[in-house]
Order: C-alpha cells, then sequence, then structure tokens
C-alpha cells in the first residue's frame, strides 16, 4: 500500500462537476494499493499516517500532529500510485490491485479513519476526479508499506 500525504491549507475532489470531497486544514491522502494488502497493512499506514507530527509549533518545528491542529483528512484513491515505468515510456499497472480488493481496502482506510478523525472526506473511488489544493509549505510524505 502506498499513501502520497499533502499536508495543505485546503482540498477539494470534485466528479462531474459536483464537489465529493472539500476540507479545509489537513491532509490529501492519495491511497494505492497492492493486491497483496490487507486490513493489517492498512491499519499500519493509518497509525503511522495519523501519528505523522508534520505541522508547526508556535516554534516553527514540526512537532504537531492532524489531532493537535483540529485537522482533516481527504481521502482519494488513486491505483497509479502502483505505476511502473521500467520498460518502455507507457506505464505498466499490473503490481496495483485488483479494484475489487483495492476499493474493499479504501472503503475500510475510510471507516477506521473516521473512528479517530473527526471529520474525513472521500473521492469517489474508479471516478475520473479533479483534485484541487493548496498545498501547505510544500510538505508532502509517502508512505510505503513495504518500506515500513
Amino acid at each position: 500500500m502506498r499513501l502520497v500525504i499533502q499536508r495543505v491549507k485546503n482540498a477539494s475532489v470534485t466528479v462531474d462537476n459536483e464537489v465529493t470531497g472539500k476540507i479545509g486544514k489537513g491532509y490529501l491522502v492519495l491511497v494505492g494499493v497492492s493486491d497483496s494488502d490487507t486490513e493489517s497493512t492498512a491499519d499500519k499506514l493509518i497509525r503511522k499516517m495519523i501519528g505523522l507530527r508534520i505541522f508547526e509549533d508556535e516554534n516553527g518545528k514540526t512537532n504537531l500532529s492532524l489531532a493537535d491542529v483540529g485537522g482533516s483528512l481527504l481521502l482519494v484513491s488513486q491505483f497509479t500510485l502502483y505505476a511502473n515505468c521500467r520498460k518502455g515510456n507507457r506505464p505498466s499497472f499490473i503490481e496495483a490491485g485488483s479494484p475489487e480488493k483495492a476499493e474493499a481496502l479504501y472503503e475500510y482506510m475510510i471507516r477506521e479513519c473516521k473512528k479517530s478523525v473527526p471529520e474525513v472526506q472521500t473521492g469517489i473511488f474508479g471516478a475520473d476526479m479533479e483534485v484541487s489544493l493548496v498545498n501547505d509549505g510544500p510538505f508532502t510524505v509517502i508512505l510505503d508499506s513495504d518500506q515500513l
């Protein structure tokens, strides 16, 4: 599983000219799932993501977590995080999880995040989405379950 976590001042997702998710301060998280991922994998990454201390304190040090700043989450499924570009110029996506597995784990992540984060917004799985954000910093962190 791969998460691209972007600290944002605000972010939104639009599908067919309708906003499906919108947050203020928090994380825009792009979620990629592989076939080897499980709920246990998701749990590990959720704990790490929510515990990250990447917001600045009163001294300008990154010491504050999402909860410390009352931040929100915007979770967006993105299978292209598993693009393999080793051969040629056309990416291969065979390392991405099947749509059924990816959707199930994405929905699981949403449910689990809602248990500890007061505001969790989402995109629509499999939809053609327009994602807008104001990146704060910019500050972007990539979590890969194979590297944790």
